[in-house]
Formats: structure tokens, sequence, C-alpha cells
């Protein structure tokens, strides 16, 4: 039989198999107890469970001694008696219990098996049955293939004495160690034995054994007639090893037996080494750090002497190209001018000779500064900002003297890089000019921020805001205000921020990196608590 059915009204309502969780293999017996359960003994999978059409299978995975279940049946305390392969098993309700509630659980059992004068011949001599019985006074006759056997629940013997546990040595790579508390064990020790017994007259086979290594183990380990736990490769520090065991009626020595001891670290493991390490390591990075920071100064200042010289090349193309030819193109309108009353036909030509001449000269300066921007380096960019801020209230497209500015400087003022000024006054002075023609505003301020981390510029004002569709297309139809100063940001390696609500003003911040920006850095400013400010009207 390979399934379990259930019968009612002459009917089967329900079938189970090995695929609903029964167990596998034949199912010689069924028997139901007082509570509704029904228990199916295979001859492969263990003792099945069916209850409310759930099933639940106990196999030696839970504890059992073995797999091969003949028959189950309950006795007057509720306990439950196995006849297995392996000998009769008992197991006490409460245990039982425990395991149905949770069908994970590993249950304790007592075995009786040979030793104890139970014939484990599997079948009976005869095919009828039944294989057991329960009798009147609560005994139990059972089967075997060499006769009857009766097993009297209510007078067993039992051994409630536990043994006493003893840990015996210890051996780490081979070398023996007499056991004591505290002992210390060399470094890079490979494997570790610890020798055990516990001392059973009754039954010495039988007696079980739990063990854990506290720091190493996160559960008890359960053997049976083992005497030796074996570990390996463990790490420097503090051990404690622990052993309990139980007789053969699974009366249990919960004191046992502890051994603590100590593992020495290796040079390596060592905590002053491994901060050696780490100081090492650190070091290392904060050096690729100053070499890449290095890298991107020199990079910079390769670019930079670049246009710095394009700058000088241009000035001496202006100076020996379109100034000569203006001088020259001066002297041929005085010499028009000279001939103009006696010669005028001569003047004329002379004339138009001139006006070729600056044509060509123009020509020649528009291509010689098509990439030149002017160098702002003679004054520095808050006052630049403050000139330009004054140029812009009082000039056209402002809002008059009604516009309160100010330029607000912070931190102890360096000397930028002359090109990268240069840059930072042409998005500050878009920014600005934006504000007093677009914003409606009545306050407009312009922050500078000197660090040795960063440079900073801050452009505020309490105006109206900017078109949310303006801000969400990054720019008005026909203007290139804003992606200009985003381009120019971008170029310097500089951070563009923008904030605006309507209502509530806008708010542009230009962040530039402190090594870049700075033309020379004052590394003790770094540290400083206070940082003054200072306001330009």
């Amino acid at each position: 039989m390979t399934a379990a059915l259930s019968f009612k009204d002459g009917r089967v309502r329900a079938s189970y198999t090995p695929a609903n969780g029964l167990g596998a293999g034949h199912v010689p017996d069924l028997k139901l107890d007082r509570n509704g359960a029904l228990w199916a003994a295979t001859e492969e999978g263990g003792l099945s469970r069916i209850k409310d059409g759930r099933v639940a299978t106990l196999t030696t995975q839970n504890g059992l001694p073995c797999d091969t279940i003949h028959w189950s049946i309950e006795d007057d305390d509720r306990s439950l008696w196995l006849w297995t392969a392996c000998g009769l098993v008992r197991i006490a309700p409460t245990e039982l219990e425990a395991w149905v509630a949770d069908p994970k659980r590993r249950i304790e059992t007592t075995v009786w098996d040979a030793a104890d004068g139970v014939r484990l011949r599997s079948t009976s001599a005869t095919g009828y049955g039944p294989p057991v019985a329960k009798s009147a006074d609560g005994s139990i006759w059972y089967v075997t293939g060499e006769g009857v056997q009766i097993v009297d629940p209510h007078h067993l013997a039992v051994n409630r004495i536990p043994p006493p546990v003893h840990i015996e040595g210890v051996r780490a790579d081979g070398k023996p160690y007499q056991p004591k508390q505290g002992m210390r064990l060399a470094a890079n020790v490979r494997e570790v034995w610890v020798d055990y017994t516990a001392l059973s007259l009754t039954a010495p086979e039988k007696v079980r054994y739990k063990y854990m290594l506290e720091g190493q183990d996160l559960a008890w380990k359960e053997v049976v007639n083992d005497r030796q736990a074996q570990y390996s490769n463990l790490g420097p520090g503090n051990y404690r090893f622990r052993v309990i065991a139980c007789n053969n009626s699974g009366v249990w020595n919960e004191a046992g037996d502890t051994l603590e001891f100590w593992v020495d670290p290796a040079l390596y493991q060592r905590n002053w080494f491994r901060a050696c390490c780490a100081a090492a390591f650190l070091a290392l990075l904060w050096m690729a750090y100053q070499r890449r920071v290095g890298e991107l100064q020199r990079q910079f200042n390769v670019r930079l002497e670049e246009r710095v010289n394009e700058r000088a090349r241009v000035a001496r193309e202006l100076h020996d190209t379109l100034l000569q030819t203006f001088q020259g193109s001066l002297y041929r309108f005085q010499a028009a001018r000279n001939r103009f009353l006696r010669r005028p036909e001569e003047a004329l030509q002379t004339l138009d000779s001139a006006i070729n001449r600056a044509e060509a000269a123009l020509a020649e300066g528009r291509d010689a500064i098509q990439d030149l921007r002017v160098g702002q380096a003679q004054s520095r960019l808050e006052e630049l900002l403050a000139a330009t801020g004054q140029e812009l209230r009082e000039g056209p497209g402002g809002d008059g003297n009604s516009v309160v500015f100010q330029v607000l400087v912070e931190g102890q003022p360096r000397v930028l890089s002359a090109l990268l000024q240069d840059e930072i006054y042409r998005i500050g002075r878009e920014v600005l000019r934006n504000a007093f023609r677009h914003s409606g505003a009545g306050r407009i301020e312009a922050a500078v921020h000197y660090d040795a981390d960063r440079f900073r510029l801050r452009i505020r004002d309490d105006g109206k805001g900017i078109d949310p569709k303006v801000l969400g297309e990054g720019a008005r139809p026909g203007h290139w205000g804003l992606p200009g100063i985003r381009e120019r940001a971008k170029r310097i390696g500089a951070k563009l921020q923008l904030w605006s609500e309507s209502g509530a003003g806008t708010e542009v911040e230009l962040t530039v990196p402190g090594p870049v920006a700075c033309a020379k850095l004052d590394v003790r400013r770094r540290w400083g608590i206070f940082r003054g400010g200072r306001r330009l009207q």
C-alpha cells in the first residue's frame, strides 16, 4: 500500500500520497488516536500524522532512530510506542505534542534494542493481525518473528542517574596538552582535537553527547557514542568548550564539563599590526589623492599657459599688424589731406588706399581677437561685480536707484587665476544683468566666498522669479543668457546651481574647487573657526 485513504459513508473522501507529505513506502499500519488524528506507519519514510487534511511526517531528521516503522500504538499515559527496524521506541507525550506544534523540531526518544532483549526481526511469523495489542492492565503485546513480547509501560526499568562527564585531553596539530582552564594554544593552529567521555555502567554504548565550542559553534552538535570533537583553522581569541551527556534512559547531565582556552594571534593578526596596515593604506590613499590633485593642477596650468600664450600671441599680432597698419593709414590720411587742395585726384587715390588699408586692418584684427577675452586681472572680482551692479542700476534697462545692490565678501580674499576670474566675472555679469532687467527685484545681492577647499559666488534677488516654463526648457526662446553661463561653468569645471520660485526671487550659485580656482592656496585658513565678511556697495 503506497497511499492512505479516508472513507466516509462507504465512499473514498480523500487520499494521501508522498506528494502530499506522506512517508514513502508501504503503509503496514494505521491507528486513530484519541484526538482524531490518523497515524500512518511507513516502511521507508517514517511515521506520518494526518489531521484536518494536513500531513506531517516524523523521520530521523526529527530524532527517530530509523525510518522503517511497522506499527504504532498509544499507551494509557498517552506515550506513543513504535516498532521499528532498529528496536522498540517510546516517545513521551510532551515531546510528541511539541513536535505536533512544530513539525521541524527534534524530539527525544527512548530506544530498546537487542542489548535490552528486544527481538529485531522485522516481520512476524504469520501474516495475520493485528501485530500489536494493549491488554486491560495497560501492557503492550506485540508479535515478532521469534514469538510474542510484552512491555509494561508502568514498570519500565529507568536509569535515573545522569552520567558524569569529563574532558580528558586536548591535541593541537598533533601536540598533546593537559586540559586546564585558561590554557593557551600556539598561533596558526590548524587542527584542535578535544577528547571527552562519560561514565555509564548500565549501557555505555547508548550514551549520547552534545558539545559546543562557544565562539565557533552556533548550536549544539549531538553524537552517539562518539568521544572526540575536532575543529579546524580556529582564529585567535578566547574559546569555551562545553560537553553534556545522557544515559540509556535519556537522563541528561546538563552541567557536563567545560574547558576555556585561548588561541594566540599571529603577528599579522595582532591589533597593532592591523592598525599599521590601515594607517599605511590611508597614507597611500592620501598620496594618491595628492598626486591626482597635483596632476589636475598641472593639467590646468598647462591649459592656462596655453591660453596666456595665445593672448600674448594675439597681442603681438595686434601690435605688429593692426596697430602698425592703423599708424600707416593715419599717415596716408594726412597725406591725402595735404594734397586735397593742390592735387585732388591724387588725394582721392591716397584716401582710397588708406580706406582699403583700414578695412584690411579691421579684418586682421577680427581674425586675431576672435577667441580673445579681455582680462580683468587688474581688479578684484568683488570690485568688478560692484562696478557692474552700479552700472546696471544707473544705466538703461535698470530699475533705477530704488534697487538696493550690495556685494558681500566672506573669508580671506585670494588671488584668482586671471583666466578663471574673467570667466567667473562674465558669468556673474550675465546673472546680474538678468536680475536688473527682468526680475523686478527691490534687493539684489552678490556674495563672494573664499575658502581653502572651494570658491563660491552666489547671486540672489527678491524679485518675481523665473517662469517655470523657462526653467523647464533651460532658456527663453531667442535668448542665450542661461545656456551661455552653463557652458562657461562647464568649461572651467565649476558647478552651477539655480533656484527660483514664483514670487520668491531667484538664487544662482557657482562653485569652483579651491585648488583650481586659486592661484595659490593658504592652507592655514582651512582650520579657521570664524570667518569675517565685508560688504562693498
